[in-house]
């Protein structure tokens, strides 16, 4: 199995399939780069060189014991593009992985980045302080703390359904698709799962976000109740420059399962297009 080796030495699991312009998938809290199945051969099939990681503590990555935090994560990727030397490269975050895309374009600059993709992503900014009153509650992340560190099988099978919609009278994935979700999220280190919480709820993009040029998409349900639209997606569109935007009307947040043939649709579509210059 190939691994890059991280500055600090920590080894990081991940898998390289296909040929073409390279496409690199970040996964979402608390899942691993398995959970990029349903776009991963997609994009590979259709001519793209996609490269997928497990964020250190995740997966079949180190369970690192420090180092869960934004500009670690960015400095991981980082030697992942440079180890790998990749240029003309699409970046794609989903969830708290879209903190590594922003966070990796304030601190590596875009020579080595064609696009960006932001799916259901946590920036610009989750949590609510004075300078970003419609944030959410310091609380919020406090109780999901509270619930690990009590219970962690138990929370994470619970906040499955939430993060896929499931509702009684709505099943937008399947109960194997969530056992599936609970068998990546126990898979990880304890000690990552909890401080991730800190990282993306509380980690602040918007200077990040205002250095970006290059094209970039923006995806997000209007359902999502994790990361909501209100704070994330809607308020992208005025913070990066060279932006577009997609709202997927009644999705919640877990798109890469819930709606993976719009989704394997829009990324290709956006892809393959000519890149615009910001300001034009």
């Amino acid at each position: 199995m190939p691994y890059f080796e991280a500055k600090d030495g920590t080894d990081l699991y991940y898998y390289d399939w296909g040929t073409g312009a390279p496409v690199v998938l970040i996964h979402g809290w608390p899942l691993s780069s398995a959970s990029w199945e349903y776009q991963a051969r997609v994009l590979a099939d259709s001519g793209f060189r996609v490269i997928a990681y497990d964020r250190r503590g995740f997966g079949r990555s180190d369970w690192a014991a420090k180092g869960y935090d934004y500009d670690t994560f960015a400095s991981d990727l980082n030697d992942l593009m440079e180890g790998l030397n990749l240029t003309g490269a699409t970046v794609v975050g989903f969830s708290m992985g879209g903190g590594e895309v922003a966070r990796y374009i304030g601190r590596y600059g875009e020579s080595r980045l064609a696009k960006a993709v932001y799916i259901s992503a946590v920036p610009p900014f989750m949590l609510k302080t004075d300078d970003n009153p419609d944030g959410v509650d310091k609380k919020v992340f406090d109780e999901i703390i509270e619930g690990l560190e009590k219970d962690r099988p138990d929370f994470l099978k619970s906040f499955a359904k939430k993060f896929y919609g499931n509702t009684a009278l709505s099943h937008k994935v399947s109960e194997a698709q969530r056992e599936f979700f609970h068998s990546m999220a126990m898979s990880a280190s304890p000690k990552a799962t909890i401080e991730c919480v800190r990282a993306f709820g509380e980690t602040d993009f918007r200077s990040d976000l205002s250095k970006a040029t290059i094209p970039t998409l923006v995806i997000y349900g209007s359902k999502d109740e994790t990361v909501p639209p209100s704070v994330a997606g809607e308020r992208m569109k005025g913070l990066v420059a060279n932006s577009e935007s997609i709202e997927y009307d009644g999705e919640a947040h877990g798109l890469t399962n819930s709606a993976p043939d719009k989704l394997n649709h829009d990324l290709l579509t956006f892809m393959r297009a000519p890149a615009r210059v910001a300001g034009l």
